[in-house]
């Protein structure tokens, strides 16, 4: 076989064929991992409205999507309502914090969880503990609508993650937009 000759047009026929047959390859496996993929993420997501609830014994409803906010009513084995989770976005110091936090019917801090984050490793990755209960950050139990929901810096009542304040402002303003668009004047569910 002859060797191909050494010019702009045969590199330019070779990379292109390089690139269509990875593009390729990447297409099909993100088509067989995509099932896959979708199922693990809504597993965790159960998995995390049960831990933001404080309780695995608990039915989740429909989700139901207002704006940048999804919304899953949840209610005891009864039917009886208990609460909402809602999922909530903010731009921290390295990117997109994606949030599910836990309300009880008044509006008062279940729990929360990271559901993915960008944050600096060591410093704003650290929102997925400092605000937990008994940690230095503690909201679970506060009402964003009856105290300052700010951090400490600001005039407000929780300790921001040290070193890392913009990380901290963007996940208590995510979550008390969050609590606003649920349990403020707009009401976006008929029964929280």
């Amino acid at each position: 076989m002859k060797k191909l000759q050494s010019s702009f047009t045969n590199m330019v026929i070779v990379m292109t064929v390089v690139a269509v047959v990875a593009g390729g390859v990447l297409a099909w496996v993100n088509k067989v991992t995509a099932p896959q993929i979708e199922k693990i993420n809504a597993e965790n997501l159960s998995k995390g409205i049960f831990a933001v609830m404080g309780s695995d014994n608990v039915q989740v409803s429909e989700a139901k999507e207002v704006g940048d906010y999804v919304f899953y009513l949840v209610a005891d084995k009864t039917g009886k309502p208990v609460g909402t989770a809602v999922t909530t976005q903010a731009q921290g110091f390295g990117g997109t914090l994606e949030i599910l936090v836990g309300f009880d019917l008044e509006g008062t801090i279940l729990g929360y969880t990271i559901l993915s984050s960008a944050e600096t490793p060591g410093l704003g990755a650290k929102a997925n503990t400092w605000f937990q209960k008994g940690q230095k950050g503690d909201i679970v139990g506060k009402n964003p609508g009856t105290c300052n929901f700010t951090v400490s810096k600001d005039g407000g009542e929780i300790d921001a993650i040290t070193a890392s304040t913009i990380t901290s402002r963007a996940f208590l303003g995510a979550i008390k937009k969050a609590y606003d668009e649920l349990y403020g004047d707009k009401k976006p569910l008929s029964e929280p």
